[in-house]
């Protein structure tokens, strides 16, 4: 495929996801709720489509298909392991989110933490290692779109231009707010959806004839669980928690403007989740059969999109670059809220909401620059460095299971299991150690979680607990 054709295919997706961010723009009002949550006015469909979207990624396109080239069907276990952990975990914490958001007027993920705990440094130290482990996930992204542009277009657009772009146009989307980019993701996952669609559709009539099921039945060892249980639970324990320690995706929570939006958005999720799952599982498979031998499993699917009709080829292209920056952006976009509410305000106590606002909107194309740096390290196997990226997400694990759960839980509980636990996974990942085997996110969150326990038993738990728990029950009953 022609580094022309690519362009220009681009440019198209790009100029109609700018228009639809245009008109979002022009029915945006000044505030922050609005600029970050939209108004806390999304509807059901629109938010099932912008959850879809900042969840499945390039991910799943390059990401997935690629781990289950190298490792078969274990990959399709770790994704439904994810997949049936996130449905449950929005049933649960869904509604209670939604409810703490419009009870207390909160922002960002991580101001639920404050308010809870009644101690700001909560949010602070929450904010801070979100946003060190939020950076190499958001990379993958570019990453993932780096390198399918540059195998498809024989080196045409280089590894640095493909992922240079995808930044660009996610801080574009990015600028004009939250509804900007619930709308573009919108767009975005319908086209993620209906492209993949027509991709398998291609590959099981064409390079099946005979059937995919004979074809996968011909070579066992695809069928073969090859994962070890450290792996397994190095690899799924981050991402079931997903729903709950990944902010870009807790935020969303806050958004639906009624239960039954809210209920519409967990629906659509679940139905769009388990197809698209399929679809890449499937797509592993098939690849794994017609192209065994790769050395880089992440260039499985670019190995693929060279061997199809250009035009549909093209399509997928569009819509894993799409997949990327929904994500991309909804993970800026986030961190720029944290960084203003969780940050930048508890530095300056004084510091008033157009002041907030001008920062957070300054740190958009911060972080996307931080992005876009690190992806061009290239750090082999997407999956490996999103799932360790996710494992120090899930620090905050005990804290959030305490906010609600817990009323004995204390600041410096969560405090102590933030710092704690989040050093202890970085320290074990940056020196490469699996002590008896165990993966550092379960190390990490072994000790973040008994830590926890003990400082809270240890220490007083806040004056505005009841608070907190009677505002949410209020705006709960009736609802759900």
């Amino acid at each position: 495929m022609s580094g022309v054709m690519l362009s220009s295919g681009i440019a198209l997706w790009f100029l109609l996801g700018s228009l639809i961010s245009w008109q979002a723009r022009r029915r945006s009002g000044s505030g922050l709720s609005d600029y970050f949550l939209a108004n806390r006015a999304v509807g059901g469909f629109v938010s099932a489509l912008t959850y879809s979207a900042t969840t499945y990624s390039a991910f799943m396109m390059v990401g997935l298909v690629g781990l289950t080239y190298r490792t078969g069907v274990a990959a399709l276990g770790f994704e439904f392991t994810y997949l049936i952990f996130t449905v449950l975990l929005l049933v649960l914490f869904a509604p209670r989110y939604w409810a703490a958001g419009r009870a207390f007027d909160l922002v960002s993920p991580t101001e639920l933490l404050s308010f809870r705990y009644g101690s700001r440094k909560v949010g602070f130290a929450a904010a801070c290692l979100c946003l060190v482990m939020l950076i190499p996930y958001a990379s993958v992204q570019l990453m993932g779109v780096g390198y399918l542009l540059e195998t498809l277009s024989g080196g045409a657009i280089p590894f640095v231009a493909g992922s240079g772009a995808a930044a660009l146009i996610a801080v574009t989307f990015c600028l004009a707010g939250m509804r900007s980019v619930a709308w573009t993701d919108s767009l975005q996952a319908l086209v993620m959806l209906v492209a993949s669609l027509l991709l398998t559709a291609f590959v099981v009539t064409h390079f099946f004839p005979d059937g995919f099921i004979l074809a996968v039945s011909e070579n066992p060892d695809l069928l073969k669980v090859n994962w070890s249980l450290p792996m397994y639970l190095g690899l799924t324990l981050p991402w079931a928690f997903f729903a709950v320690t990944n902010p870009q995706v807790v935020q969303r929570l806050y958004t639906p403007e009624n239960p039954r939006s809210l209920r519409n958005m967990i629906l659509g999720f679940s139905g769009f989740g388990l197809i698209y799952t399929l679809i890449c599982g499937l797509l592993g498979f098939s690849v794994a059969i017609i192209n065994p031998g790769l050395d880089n499993a992440d260039r499985a699917m670019p190995v693929l999109l060279s061997q199809v009709p250009v035009a549909l080829g093209l399509v997928v292209t569009v819509s894993i670059m799409a997949a990327a920056v929904s994500t991309l952006n909804s993970v800026v976009l986030t961190l720029s809220s944290m960084f203003g509410r969780d940050v930048a305000r508890p530095l300056s106590p004084g510091m008033s909401e157009e002041g907030e606002l001008h920062i957070g909107r300054l740190m958009i194309p911060v972080v996307a620059v931080a992005c876009f740096l690190f992806a061009q390290f290239r750090f082999d196997l997407i999956v490996v460095l999103s799932a360790m990226a996710s494992g120090g997400l899930l620090m905050q694990l005990p804290a959030v299971l305490g906010a609600f759960f817990w009323r004995r839980g204390t600041a410096w509980g969560a405090l102590s299991s933030l710092v704690i636990g989040g050093a202890v996974v970085a320290g074990l990942s940056l020196a490469g150690l699996k002590p008896m085997g165990q993966w550092p996110a379960l190390w990490g969150l072994a000790v973040s979680s008994v830590t926890f326990v003990v400082v809270s038993l240890l220490t007083s738990p806040p004056e505005n607990c009841s608070r907190f728990f009677d505002g949410m029950k209020g705006e709960m009953e009736g609802h759900f």
